[in-house]
């Protein structure tokens, strides 16, 4: 089973949200049996908050549910288990680099390296936090594009197969 990982600060709002876009996409493709999902935050702010409710209710509007997710602090055991661990931004990867053993700091990248639009330059994706429903919106963009670039990678890298159920 392939284990992912997405982390951002305090895993109320980019963090989980591409949790809940990633485990769709997964589904979609048949894939749910062979991958394991997951999201953390770098710090305490929130451990036992369910997402933002903001970043819900986009996540909504597009088919996502993300109700159920309950923010937690990254552990250490995550970079022995995760095979990708993957940050919303610069800031919290070198967070998890800090915190990474170096045996495992392979598994460490951005999220938005899976996009076509990192070439572009769009290395990140921004905290909506602070800012109104249009960020999560630009966040849930962000997302999608990077979350099929990476289930690509995860099946031509890693040679998943589809679960067909009858």
């Amino acid at each position: 089973m392939i284990k992912v990982l997405f982390v951002c600060m305090g895993n109320i709002c980019r963090s989980p949200t591409a949790e809940a876009v990633f485990r769709h996409q997964v589904r979609a493709a048949g894939f749910e049996e062979a991958v394991h999902i997951d999201s953390a935050g770098t710090h305490d702010f929130h451990i036992g908050e369910p997402p933002d409710e903001r970043a819900q209710r986009a996540a909504v509007r597009r088919g996502y549910d993300a109700r159920e997710l309950r923010a937690r602090q990254i552990h250490e055991r995550d970079f022995e288990v995760y095979h990708y661990i993957l940050a919303m931004d610069r800031g919290n990867l070198a967070v998890l680099k800090r915190e990474c053993p170096p045996q495992y700091s392979h598994k460490l990248g951005l999220l938005m390296q899976y996009s076509k639009q990192f070439s572009e330059g769009i290395t990140e994706i921004p905290d909506p936090y602070f800012g109104g429903q249009q960020g999560f919106e630009h966040v849930l963009n962000l997302v999608e594009e990077a979350g099929r670039g990476l289930l690509d990678e995860i099946r031509n890298e890693k040679g998943i197969k589809p679960e067909f159920r009858s």
